[in-house]
Protein backbone atom coordinates (compact mmCIF):
# COMPACT_ATOMS: atom_id res chain seq x y z
CA UNK A 1 0.00 0.00 0.00
CA UNK A 2 0.84 3.31 -1.00
CA UNK A 3 1.12 6.58 1.18
CA UNK A 4 0.51 9.27 -0.84
CA UNK A 5 0.21 11.69 2.06
CA UNK A 6 3.92 11.51 3.22
CA UNK A 7 5.10 14.35 0.85
CA UNK A 8 2.33 16.24 2.70
CA UNK A 9 3.20 15.54 5.86
CA UNK A 10 6.66 16.64 5.37
CA UNK A 11 5.34 19.98 3.76
CA UNK A 12 3.14 20.48 6.51
CA UNK A 13 6.26 19.79 8.54
CA UNK A 14 8.43 22.27 7.42
CA UNK A 15 6.24 25.16 7.17
CA UNK A 16 3.12 27.01 5.85
CA UNK A 17 5.07 28.36 3.00
CA UNK A 18 6.11 24.80 1.85
CA UNK A 19 2.76 23.68 2.54
CA UNK A 20 1.17 26.39 0.23
CA UNK A 21 3.38 24.99 -2.15
CA UNK A 22 2.11 21.41 -2.18
CA UNK A 23 -1.11 22.26 -2.04
CA UNK A 24 -2.91 21.97 -5.23
CA UNK A 25 -6.70 22.78 -5.62
CA UNK A 26 -9.02 20.31 -4.88
CA UNK A 27 -10.15 19.77 -8.47
CA UNK A 28 -7.11 21.08 -10.46
CA UNK A 29 -7.61 23.89 -12.67
CA UNK A 30 -11.39 22.82 -13.28
CA UNK A 31 -11.62 24.05 -9.21
CA UNK A 32 -14.58 27.07 -8.44
CA UNK A 33 -13.71 28.90 -5.45
CA UNK A 34 -17.66 29.43 -3.94
CA UNK A 35 -18.76 28.56 -0.52
CA UNK A 36 -21.96 29.66 -0.54
CA UNK A 37 -24.92 27.35 -0.79
CA UNK A 38 -24.89 26.62 -4.22
CA UNK A 39 -20.79 25.79 -4.05
CA UNK A 40 -21.75 22.21 -5.25
CA UNK A 41 -23.42 23.65 -7.94
CA UNK A 42 -21.36 24.99 -10.53
CA UNK A 43 -19.84 24.02 -14.09
CA UNK A 44 -15.99 23.50 -14.00
CA UNK A 45 -13.90 26.47 -13.85
CA UNK A 46 -12.20 25.98 -17.31
CA UNK A 47 -15.77 25.00 -18.84
CA UNK A 48 -15.91 28.12 -21.12
CA UNK A 49 -18.01 28.93 -24.57
CA UNK A 50 -20.41 26.15 -26.52
CA UNK A 51 -19.20 23.54 -23.28
CA UNK A 52 -21.12 25.19 -20.96
CA UNK A 53 -24.34 24.82 -22.84
CA UNK A 54 -24.65 21.13 -22.49
CA UNK A 55 -24.13 21.88 -18.57
CA UNK A 56 -27.58 24.23 -18.24
CA UNK A 57 -29.50 21.67 -20.75
CA UNK A 58 -28.21 19.03 -18.15
CA UNK A 59 -29.25 21.13 -14.63
CA UNK A 60 -32.43 21.70 -16.68
CA UNK A 61 -33.44 17.93 -16.27
CA UNK A 62 -31.54 16.96 -13.32
CA UNK A 63 -33.76 19.42 -11.20
CA UNK A 64 -36.91 19.74 -12.83
CA UNK A 65 -39.78 17.28 -12.14
CA UNK A 66 -40.72 14.06 -13.87
CA UNK A 67 -44.67 13.48 -14.49
CA UNK A 68 -46.77 10.38 -15.28
CA UNK A 69 -47.65 9.37 -18.80
CA UNK A 70 -49.15 10.53 -20.88
CA UNK A 71 -48.72 14.41 -20.41
CA UNK A 72 -48.69 17.52 -22.90
CA UNK A 73 -44.80 17.74 -21.59
CA UNK A 74 -43.80 14.64 -23.45
CA UNK A 75 -40.27 15.02 -22.76
CA UNK A 76 -40.99 14.88 -19.12
CA UNK A 77 -43.38 11.55 -18.66
CA UNK A 78 -43.05 8.51 -17.86
CA UNK A 79 -42.74 8.58 -14.21
CA UNK A 80 -43.07 5.60 -11.99
CA UNK A 81 -44.97 3.70 -11.50
CA UNK A 82 -43.29 3.01 -8.78
CA UNK A 83 -40.42 5.23 -7.42
CA UNK A 84 -38.34 6.81 -4.54
CA UNK A 85 -38.37 10.68 -6.11
CA UNK A 86 -40.02 12.56 -8.85
CA UNK A 87 -36.58 14.28 -9.84
CA UNK A 88 -32.48 14.16 -9.52
CA UNK A 89 -32.82 16.64 -7.37
CA UNK A 90 -35.14 15.59 -4.80
CA UNK A 91 -32.18 13.38 -3.28
CA UNK A 92 -29.36 15.63 -4.56
CA UNK A 93 -30.65 18.70 -3.31
CA UNK A 94 -28.50 21.71 -4.56
CA UNK A 95 -25.82 18.49 -6.02
CA UNK A 96 -25.64 17.80 -2.39
CA UNK A 97 -25.78 15.21 0.42
CA UNK A 98 -29.65 12.95 1.45
CA UNK A 99 -29.85 12.73 5.13
CA UNK A 100 -31.65 10.05 7.06
CA UNK A 101 -35.31 10.88 8.33
CA UNK A 102 -36.29 11.38 12.24
CA UNK A 103 -37.52 8.45 13.75
CA UNK A 104 -40.88 7.38 12.27
CA UNK A 105 -40.71 9.44 9.30
CA UNK A 106 -40.68 8.05 5.89
CA UNK A 107 -37.44 8.15 3.92
CA UNK A 108 -36.89 11.28 1.47
CA UNK A 109 -33.32 11.70 0.68
CA UNK A 110 -31.91 8.36 0.81
CA UNK A 111 -33.21 4.81 -0.32
CA UNK A 112 -33.30 0.85 0.89
CA UNK A 113 -31.15 -1.59 -0.70
CA UNK A 114 -32.47 -5.31 -0.75
CA UNK A 115 -31.40 -8.70 -1.72
CA UNK A 116 -31.87 -12.24 -1.06
CA UNK A 117 -28.95 -14.31 0.68
CA UNK A 118 -27.00 -15.89 -2.20
CA UNK A 119 -26.02 -14.09 -4.98
CA UNK A 120 -27.03 -13.81 -8.80
CA UNK A 121 -24.73 -14.00 -11.58
CA UNK A 122 -21.07 -12.52 -11.44
CA UNK A 123 -21.84 -12.00 -7.84
CA UNK A 124 -24.61 -9.22 -8.58
CA UNK A 125 -27.08 -8.90 -5.71
CA UNK A 126 -29.80 -11.92 -6.06
CA UNK A 127 -33.45 -9.67 -6.89
CA UNK A 128 -36.80 -10.89 -4.36
CA UNK A 129 -39.02 -12.24 -6.75
CA UNK A 130 -41.49 -9.66 -6.07
CA UNK A 131 -39.76 -6.19 -4.97
CA UNK A 132 -36.33 -6.54 -6.88
CA UNK A 133 -33.14 -4.93 -5.41
CA UNK A 134 -34.65 -1.35 -3.92
CA UNK A 135 -37.78 -0.65 -2.22
CA UNK A 136 -39.74 2.05 -3.96
CA UNK A 137 -41.60 3.84 -1.48
CA UNK A 138 -43.71 5.92 -3.60
CA UNK A 139 -46.51 5.79 -6.91
CA UNK A 140 -48.39 6.87 -8.86
CA UNK A 141 -52.14 7.34 -7.65
CA UNK A 142 -54.03 4.06 -8.03
CA UNK A 143 -51.27 1.75 -7.28
CA UNK A 144 -49.73 1.20 -3.89
CA UNK A 145 -46.15 1.85 -3.25
CA UNK A 146 -43.64 -1.06 -2.84
CA UNK A 147 -43.46 -0.60 1.14
CA UNK A 148 -42.91 1.82 3.60
CA UNK A 149 -39.39 2.25 5.32
CA UNK A 150 -38.73 3.67 9.17
CA UNK A 151 -35.65 3.86 11.19
CA UNK A 152 -34.89 3.96 14.91
CA UNK A 153 -32.04 4.46 16.27
CA UNK A 154 -30.55 2.27 19.71
CA UNK A 155 -27.76 4.53 21.67
CA UNK A 156 -24.39 3.31 22.05
CA UNK A 157 -22.29 4.96 25.21
CA UNK A 158 -18.45 5.33 24.90
CA UNK A 159 -15.95 7.83 26.03
CA UNK A 160 -12.09 9.09 24.99
CA UNK A 161 -9.33 8.25 26.65
CA UNK A 162 -9.55 11.77 28.00
CA UNK A 163 -12.43 10.54 29.77
CA UNK A 164 -15.13 13.33 27.51
CA UNK A 165 -18.04 11.31 26.72
CA UNK A 166 -19.71 10.71 23.65
CA UNK A 167 -22.40 8.48 22.35
CA UNK A 168 -23.50 6.75 19.10
CA UNK A 169 -26.60 5.60 16.97
CA UNK A 170 -27.19 2.70 15.61
CA UNK A 171 -30.11 2.43 12.99
CA UNK A 172 -32.74 -0.42 13.12
CA UNK A 173 -34.40 -0.26 10.03
CA UNK A 174 -38.16 -2.28 9.30
CA UNK A 175 -40.47 -2.35 6.48
CA UNK A 176 -44.27 -1.29 6.97
CA UNK A 177 -47.49 -2.04 4.81
CA UNK A 178 -45.68 -3.91 1.64
CA UNK A 179 -47.94 -3.23 -0.92
CA UNK A 180 -47.16 -6.61 -2.75
CA UNK A 181 -47.56 -9.16 -0.41
CA UNK A 182 -45.14 -10.62 2.29
CA UNK A 183 -41.48 -9.73 2.37
CA UNK A 184 -39.11 -12.55 2.68
CA UNK A 185 -38.04 -13.16 6.40
CA UNK A 186 -34.14 -13.34 4.68
CA UNK A 187 -34.52 -10.35 3.15
CA UNK A 188 -31.16 -8.33 3.22
CA UNK A 189 -31.53 -4.45 3.36
CA UNK A 190 -28.72 -1.79 3.27
CA UNK A 191 -29.92 1.94 3.75
CA UNK A 192 -28.21 4.24 1.46
CA UNK A 193 -28.20 8.20 1.76
CA UNK A 194 -27.90 10.53 -1.74
CA UNK A 195 -23.84 10.93 -1.92
CA UNK A 196 -22.78 14.40 -3.34
CA UNK A 197 -23.14 14.66 -7.29
CA UNK A 198 -19.46 17.28 -7.98
CA UNK A 199 -16.40 15.51 -8.82
CA UNK A 200 -17.63 12.78 -10.94
CA UNK A 201 -16.24 13.00 -14.16
CA UNK A 202 -12.70 13.83 -12.18
CA UNK A 203 -13.08 10.68 -10.72
CA UNK A 204 -14.09 8.58 -13.77
CA UNK A 205 -10.79 10.49 -15.56
CA UNK A 206 -8.10 8.64 -12.60
CA UNK A 207 -6.88 5.88 -15.19
CA UNK A 208 -7.51 2.19 -14.27
CA UNK A 209 -3.77 1.50 -13.67
CA UNK A 210 -3.71 4.06 -11.26
CA UNK A 211 -6.45 2.36 -9.14
CA UNK A 212 -5.20 -0.91 -9.87
CA UNK A 213 -1.50 0.82 -7.90
CA UNK A 214 -3.36 1.60 -4.91
CA UNK A 215 -4.96 -1.82 -4.65
CA UNK A 216 -3.08 -4.42 -1.83
CA UNK A 217 -5.91 -7.36 -1.48
CA UNK A 218 -3.75 -9.51 0.18
CA UNK A 219 -1.85 -7.21 2.27
CA UNK A 220 1.56 -8.27 1.26
CA UNK A 221 3.31 -5.26 3.02
CA UNK A 222 1.44 -6.34 6.24
CA UNK A 223 0.38 -2.58 7.07
CA UNK A 224 -3.38 -3.91 7.58
CA UNK A 225 -4.93 -2.19 4.53
CA UNK A 226 -6.12 -4.49 2.04
CA UNK A 227 -7.71 -1.96 0.03
CA UNK A 228 -9.09 -3.29 -3.37
CA UNK A 229 -11.46 -2.84 -6.62
CA UNK A 230 -14.63 -4.30 -6.93
CA UNK A 231 -15.18 -5.79 -10.56
CA UNK A 232 -18.56 -5.57 -11.94
CA UNK A 233 -20.76 -6.39 -14.46
CA UNK A 234 -21.80 -4.50 -17.07
CA UNK A 235 -24.97 -5.98 -18.72
CA UNK A 236 -24.20 -3.14 -21.80
CA UNK A 237 -20.59 -4.14 -22.62
CA UNK A 238 -21.29 -7.97 -21.02
CA UNK A 239 -18.38 -7.71 -19.10
CA UNK A 240 -16.33 -6.63 -15.85
CA UNK A 241 -15.63 -3.56 -15.34
CA UNK A 242 -14.10 -1.66 -12.14
CA UNK A 243 -16.44 -0.11 -10.32
CA UNK A 244 -15.95 3.29 -9.14
CA UNK A 245 -19.11 5.04 -7.79
CA UNK A 246 -21.93 4.16 -5.26
CA UNK A 247 -21.22 3.35 -1.67
CA UNK A 248 -19.92 -0.22 -2.83
CA UNK A 249 -18.36 0.88 -6.04
CA UNK A 250 -21.11 -1.31 -8.16
CA UNK A 251 -21.41 1.35 -11.03
CA UNK A 252 -18.04 1.47 -13.33
CA UNK A 253 -18.96 4.71 -15.16
CA UNK A 254 -21.20 8.46 -15.17
CA UNK A 255 -23.57 7.23 -17.04
CA UNK A 256 -24.14 3.76 -15.83
CA UNK A 257 -24.76 5.55 -12.33
CA UNK A 258 -27.04 7.82 -14.06
CA UNK A 259 -29.03 4.98 -15.54
CA UNK A 260 -29.52 3.09 -12.48
CA UNK A 261 -30.51 6.31 -10.88
CA UNK A 262 -33.23 6.75 -13.24
CA UNK A 263 -34.17 3.61 -13.16
CA UNK A 264 -34.02 2.40 -9.49
CA UNK A 265 -34.96 5.83 -8.39
CA UNK A 266 -37.76 7.59 -10.40
CA UNK A 267 -39.24 4.88 -12.49
CA UNK A 268 -37.48 5.64 -16.05
CA UNK A 269 -36.53 3.39 -18.68
CA UNK A 270 -33.35 4.64 -20.85
CA UNK A 271 -31.57 2.89 -23.43
CA UNK A 272 -28.72 2.55 -21.08
CA UNK A 273 -31.50 0.01 -19.08
CA UNK A 274 -34.93 -0.41 -20.72
CA UNK A 275 -36.72 -2.77 -18.84
CA UNK A 276 -38.93 -1.45 -16.55
CA UNK A 277 -38.74 -1.45 -12.39
CA UNK A 278 -41.33 -3.50 -11.52
CA UNK A 279 -42.00 -7.16 -11.79
CA UNK A 280 -45.02 -9.06 -13.34
CA UNK A 281 -46.53 -10.16 -9.96
CA UNK A 282 -47.02 -6.25 -9.36
CA UNK A 283 -49.71 -6.29 -11.53
CA UNK A 284 -50.83 -2.45 -10.90
CA UNK A 285 -47.72 -1.36 -11.72
CA UNK A 286 -47.44 -2.84 -14.96
CA UNK A 287 -50.46 -2.00 -15.94
CA UNK A 288 -49.73 1.48 -15.74
CA UNK A 289 -49.39 3.68 -18.75
CA UNK A 290 -46.10 3.75 -20.21
CA UNK A 291 -43.91 6.92 -21.66
CA UNK A 292 -42.15 5.68 -24.28
CA UNK A 293 -38.90 3.35 -25.18
CA UNK A 294 -37.25 4.68 -23.62
CA UNK A 295 -39.39 7.00 -21.40
CA UNK A 296 -35.73 9.04 -20.89
CA UNK A 297 -34.66 10.10 -24.95
CA UNK A 298 -31.00 9.71 -25.61
CA UNK A 299 -30.32 13.41 -25.93
CA UNK A 300 -31.96 14.06 -22.54
CA UNK A 301 -30.02 11.29 -20.84
CA UNK A 302 -26.70 12.43 -22.47
CA UNK A 303 -27.18 15.61 -21.56
CA UNK A 304 -27.80 14.68 -17.36
CA UNK A 305 -24.56 12.72 -17.56
CA UNK A 306 -22.50 15.34 -18.87
CA UNK A 307 -23.95 17.51 -16.19
CA UNK A 308 -22.87 15.03 -13.40
CA UNK A 309 -19.57 15.02 -15.46
CA UNK A 310 -19.22 18.39 -15.17
CA UNK A 311 -20.19 19.86 -11.69
CA UNK A 312 -17.25 21.26 -10.39
CA UNK A 313 -15.22 20.49 -7.32
CA UNK A 314 -14.97 23.97 -4.77
CA UNK A 315 -11.79 24.43 -3.28
CA UNK A 316 -10.30 23.88 0.16
CA UNK A 317 -10.34 26.48 2.22
CA UNK A 318 -7.84 28.04 5.25
CA UNK A 319 -4.80 25.87 4.26
CA UNK A 320 -2.94 28.27 5.95
CA UNK A 321 -4.42 28.26 9.29
CA UNK A 322 -1.97 26.54 12.01
CA UNK A 323 -4.31 24.69 13.29
CA UNK A 324 -5.72 23.25 9.80
CA UNK A 325 -2.08 22.39 9.24
CA UNK A 326 -1.91 20.38 12.45
CA UNK A 327 -5.05 18.50 12.04
CA UNK A 328 -3.49 17.88 8.03
CA UNK A 329 -0.45 16.62 10.09
CA UNK A 330 -2.62 14.34 12.53
CA UNK A 331 -4.54 13.08 9.01
CA UNK A 332 -1.30 11.66 7.75
CA UNK A 333 -0.20 10.35 11.60
CA UNK A 334 -3.13 8.50 12.25
CA UNK A 335 -2.92 6.97 8.79
CA UNK A 336 -6.08 8.27 7.49
CA UNK A 337 -4.23 9.09 4.23
CA UNK A 338 -4.02 5.57 3.46
CA UNK A 339 -7.61 4.65 2.14
CA UNK A 340 -8.28 8.72 1.96
CA UNK A 341 -5.71 8.91 -0.98
CA UNK A 342 -4.93 13.12 -1.12
CA UNK A 343 -4.04 13.35 -4.50
CA UNK A 344 -4.63 11.70 -7.67
CA UNK A 345 -4.21 12.61 -11.56
CA UNK A 346 -6.91 12.17 -14.43
CA UNK A 347 -5.41 10.63 -17.50
CA UNK A 348 -6.12 11.54 -21.19
CA UNK A 349 -9.91 11.64 -22.18
CA UNK A 350 -10.39 13.43 -25.64
CA UNK A 351 -14.10 14.07 -25.19
CA UNK A 352 -13.32 16.02 -21.86
CA UNK A 353 -10.28 17.73 -22.15
CA UNK A 354 -10.84 19.76 -19.22
CA UNK A 355 -10.74 16.52 -17.09
CA UNK A 356 -7.94 15.27 -18.51
CA UNK A 357 -4.30 15.75 -16.60
CA UNK A 358 -5.50 17.43 -13.88
CA UNK A 359 -3.94 16.90 -10.12
CA UNK A 360 -6.48 16.43 -8.07
CA UNK A 361 -6.98 15.97 -4.06
CA UNK A 362 -10.42 14.05 -3.72
CA UNK A 363 -8.93 12.62 -0.71
CA UNK A 364 -10.28 9.06 -2.16
CA UNK A 365 -8.38 5.65 -3.54
CA UNK A 366 -12.26 4.72 -5.17
CA UNK A 367 -11.44 1.00 -3.30
CA UNK A 368 -13.22 -1.10 -1.26
CA UNK A 369 -12.50 -1.00 2.64
CA UNK A 370 -13.51 -3.70 5.50
CA UNK A 371 -14.65 -1.13 7.72
CA UNK A 372 -15.57 -3.58 10.62
CA UNK A 373 -18.63 -5.19 12.34
CA UNK A 374 -20.22 -2.16 13.15
CA UNK A 375 -21.29 -1.34 9.52
CA UNK A 376 -21.35 -4.59 8.06
CA UNK A 377 -25.10 -4.78 6.35
CA UNK A 378 -24.89 -8.05 5.30
CA UNK A 379 -25.41 -7.36 1.76
CA UNK A 380 -22.74 -8.20 -0.43
CA UNK A 381 -22.45 -6.24 -3.91
CA UNK A 382 -20.36 -8.11 -6.60
CA UNK A 383 -16.94 -8.60 -5.14
CA UNK A 384 -17.73 -6.71 -2.19
CA UNK A 385 -18.87 -7.73 1.06
CA UNK A 386 -21.31 -6.64 3.46
CA UNK A 387 -18.11 -5.10 5.74
CA UNK A 388 -16.86 -3.50 2.94
CA UNK A 389 -17.41 0.13 1.38
CA UNK A 390 -15.61 2.23 -1.07
CA UNK A 391 -13.62 5.07 0.19
CA UNK A 392 -15.99 7.83 0.01
CA UNK A 393 -14.08 11.14 -1.01
CA UNK A 394 -13.64 13.67 1.50
CA UNK A 395 -13.42 17.03 -1.18
CA UNK A 396 -16.43 19.43 0.21
CA UNK A 397 -16.93 17.88 3.18
CA UNK A 398 -16.81 20.77 5.09
CA UNK A 399 -19.72 22.53 2.77
CA UNK A 400 -22.40 19.82 3.84
CA UNK A 401 -23.63 21.50 6.78
CA UNK A 402 -23.95 25.29 4.69
CA UNK A 403 -25.05 23.59 1.32
CA UNK A 404 -27.35 20.49 2.72
CA UNK A 405 -28.28 22.26 6.16
CA UNK A 406 -26.91 18.91 7.92
CA UNK A 407 -23.81 17.21 9.30
CA UNK A 408 -24.84 13.51 8.85
CA UNK A 409 -22.27 11.04 7.53
CA UNK A 410 -21.84 7.82 6.22
CA UNK A 411 -23.90 5.42 4.02
CA UNK A 412 -26.94 5.89 6.38
CA UNK A 413 -26.00 9.07 7.72
CA UNK A 414 -25.91 7.23 11.18
CA UNK A 415 -23.12 9.83 12.02
CA UNK A 416 -24.13 13.15 13.29
CA UNK A 417 -21.36 14.69 12.70
CA UNK A 418 -17.13 14.36 11.73
CA UNK A 419 -16.81 13.03 15.20
CA UNK A 420 -19.42 10.11 15.12
CA UNK A 421 -18.25 9.05 11.63
CA UNK A 422 -14.80 8.23 12.43
CA UNK A 423 -15.76 6.73 15.67
CA UNK A 424 -17.71 4.33 13.65
CA UNK A 425 -14.24 3.04 11.97
CA UNK A 426 -13.76 -0.25 12.46
CA UNK A 427 -11.70 -3.45 10.53
CA UNK A 428 -8.82 -1.75 8.51
CA UNK A 429 -9.53 1.28 9.99
CA UNK A 430 -9.54 0.62 13.43
CA UNK A 431 -6.08 1.26 14.26
CA UNK A 432 -6.79 5.10 13.26
CA UNK A 433 -10.11 5.43 14.97
CA UNK A 434 -8.43 4.19 18.35
CA UNK A 435 -5.49 6.80 17.66
CA UNK A 436 -7.82 9.46 17.20
CA UNK A 437 -9.86 8.36 20.93
CA UNK A 438 -6.46 8.64 22.66
CA UNK A 439 -6.20 12.04 21.39
CA UNK A 440 -6.01 15.44 23.63
CA UNK A 441 -8.90 17.24 22.67
CA UNK A 442 -7.15 19.95 21.17
CA UNK A 443 -5.28 17.69 19.10
CA UNK A 444 -8.62 16.32 18.10
CA UNK A 445 -10.26 19.51 17.24
CA UNK A 446 -7.53 20.39 14.58
CA UNK A 447 -8.11 17.05 12.82
CA UNK A 448 -11.90 18.17 12.79
CA UNK A 449 -11.00 21.57 11.29
CA UNK A 450 -9.04 19.83 8.66
CA UNK A 451 -12.07 17.66 7.83
CA UNK A 452 -13.67 21.10 7.86
CA UNK A 453 -11.99 23.03 5.44
CA UNK A 454 -11.79 20.39 2.45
Amino acid sequence: MRFPGHLLLSAALAGPTAMARAESPAGGDTTVRLTSREAFAQPLANLHGDRRTPFFVGNSFFNQNWVAAPASTAARDGLGPLFNARSCSACHFKDGRGAPPDPGQAFSTMLLRISLPASGPHGSPLPDPVYGTQIQNQALPGIPPEAQVHVDYEMIAGSFDDGESYTLRRPLYRLENPGYGPVSPELRMSPRVAPVVFGLGLLEAVPEQTLAALEDPDDRDGDGISGRLNRVWDEKSGRLLIGRFGWKAEQPSVARQVAAAFHGDLGLTTSEIPRENHGPSQKAAAAATSGGSPEVSDAIFDSVVYYCRTLAVPAARDAADPVVRRGRELFGQLRCDACHTPELKTGEWPEFPELSHQTIRPYTDLLLHDLGEGLDDGRPVFGASGREWRTPPLWGIGLVPKVNGHSFLLHDGRARDLTEAILWHGGEARGSQEKFRALPKADRQALLRFLESL
